[in-house]
């Protein structure tokens, strides 16, 4: 028995999940940045701004470090700034690359580039090193895998994006414009 997947409908937003922030341990202008992109507390050039001054201005921990460099990455990509988020992104992996955030957020970035290949093994990466969260790296490889081409791909990873996070409206709005059908 096979199982075809069929696009229900063709031409869909495809819009990356929400990216994930790395947390800071204690106080300062680094934890100031980790709110910025986790909370919003400040718009996102502004928080930008914050994690510059910190990663110029502050001694932290080799951990906070690189967290502050993917939380800047988050708000760089924010305003648009894929490139620059790119550049914190693989900075940040050099500092701790078993962090899989950093993964995530760089397979975000690049989804928004277009440049899927690239996207999909950032994702895989995420997936691999069990991403914060989880969900939104199966999303993300589900756009990817879409985009090229593996519609079964896309169709198992948003259903995986739903299984772990079930409240997912995005996984489920994605999940309705395919059809499954047995043969």
């Amino acid at each position: 028995m096979f199982r075809h997947i069929l696009l229900a409908a063709a031409g869909a937003l495809l819009v990356p999940a929400a990216m994930a922030q790395v947390s800071v341990f204690g106080g300062g202008l680094a934890r100031d940045c980790y709110e910025a992109a986790f909370y919003q507390t400040v718009s996102a050039q502004e928080g930008e701004k914050i994690c510059s001054q910190a990663l110029s201005a502050e001694t932290m921990k080799f951990e906070n470090r690189a967290a502050t460099f993917t939380n800047r990455g988050v708000l760089r990509m924010r305003l648009g700034k894929y490139e620059a988020s790119l550049g914190d992104y693989d900075t940040a992996k050099r500092m701790k690359p078993d962090l899989g955030a950093i993964w995530l957020n760089e397979g975000a970035a690049y989804i928004f580039r277009k440049d899927y290949g690239s996207a999909l093994a950032s994702l895989d990466k995420a997936v691999e090193l069990n991403s914060q969260d989880l969900y939104a790296a199966y999303y993300n490889r589900a756009i990817a895998k879409e985009n090229l081409g593996d519609v079964a791909g896309a169709y198992y990873d948003f259903q995986k994006a739903l299984e772990l996070k079930p409240d997912f409206e995005r996984a489920e709005w994605q999940l309705a414009r395919f059809n499954v059908s047995t043969n």
